[in-house]
């Protein structure tokens, strides 16, 4: 049975930034006709700033090959994309910049597309341009990816660059993101940083696509301890779809299995109030249960299987980020 849901993470504007199909093409995990047919709440378009990596290596972890632009005109490119397709569309899609304007969207049977950022650097240890940001309608930074950048250091198998914080402009940045009313994202972030926004955040904060360390060792994933912790805060995690992060098992394949028990273990460390999902679409390969909105009733399915309760899954799906935004934004 299906659930209007939220997910808090996808890479297909990168994907789309060149051919610009990002309405309908199936070729991709994410486009918003797919969004629309399937009851899809909203979802979280993240601009991905790419590492210059070679092809070869793209292919095999499906990460998106950056066009050859500076940051700010990937940035003003990337959002051009999404807006366009949305004032095209406006039968179907709205962007949103709060909970309110999702809630008003979903009552009048329109999804919503909210813009994010993923990987910090292109603020450039600016607080201006991290106004700018906001001004320009993004509503969630990813501080780091898998390097680090002028908020902090990324999550890191090696126990010193893991244990570092953020960087001055970090703490800085992070109550200048709670003063403008934009989520603050730990995902890739370094266990030294995320303990830094637990002291300093004043507002919940998120974990746009990220799972549990005590089922995937990945540094990735977020420890029963940090969950904990984000929870007391308000916040919410995305469970990620990923193969690397759901388990150790080598095989790249992310089965609705192991992704329930992903979501199970946030309901029981963290509780049913930080539980959420953040699927990674068009940023990711392998062999995936889950490939596309048509696809995620087989999760929910899953869950009432495993004895959720109706409200725990619209919890999951959607309320929990809700609340998060309607609380820090």
């Amino acid at each position: 049975m299906a659930c209007a849901y939220i997910d808090m993470h996808c890479d297909t504007l990168l994907k789309e930034i060149e051919g610009g199909r990002l309405y309908d093409n199936p070729e991709n995990m994410v486009d918003i006709r797919r969004m629309a047919e399937a009851g899809q709440c909203a979802q979280f378009f993240a601009v991905f700033f790419p590492p210059k990596i070679p092809e070869d290596v793209a292919r095999r972890t499906g990460i998106p090959l950056p066009p050859p632009l500076s940051d700010d005109e990937l940035f003003e490119k990337a959002r051009a994309l999404l807006l366009d397709t949305v004032a095209r569309h406006p039968d179907v899609i709205r962007l949103a910049l709060s909970a309110e304007d999702i809630e008003r969207n979903f009552k009048e049977g329109l999804c919503s597309a909210v813009l994010t950022v993923e990987d910090g650097r292109a603020v450039a240890g600016d607080l201006d341009k991290l106004r700018a940001f906001y001004d320009a309608g993004v509503r969630a930074i990813a501080l780091t990816w898998n390097s680090a950048n002028c908020f902090g250091y990324p999550n890191s198998p090696d126990p010193h660059e893991m244990n570092r914080g953020l960087t001055e402009f970090g703490r800085q940045a992070v109550l200048e993101m709670n003063r403008l009313g934009m989520l603050v994202d730990v995902s890739h972030l370094s266990d030294g940083g995320f303990w830094d926004i637990i002291a300093l955040s004043q507002k919940p904060f998120i974990a746009s696509h990220s799972n549990c360390r005590a089922l995937c060792r990945h540094p990735r994933n977020l420890t029963d301890e940090q969950i904990r912790a984000l929870a007391d805060k308000g916040g919410a995690v995305g469970v990620n779809f990923v193969p690397e992060f759901l388990t150790e098992d080598g095989e790249r394949q992310s089965r609705v299995e192991d992704i329930c028990r992903h979501v199970l273990h946030l309901v029981d460390v963290g509780g049913e109030d930080c539980a959420a999902l953040g699927s990674d679409f068009d940023g990711m390969g392998g062999k995936l249960e889950i490939g596309s909105p048509a696809e995620m009733d087989r999760l929910f399915d899953a869950l009432r299987a495993r004895g959720l309760t109706e409200r725990q899954i619209e919890k999951v799906a959607r309320l929990n980020v809700l609340r998060v935004m309607r609380d820090a934004l």
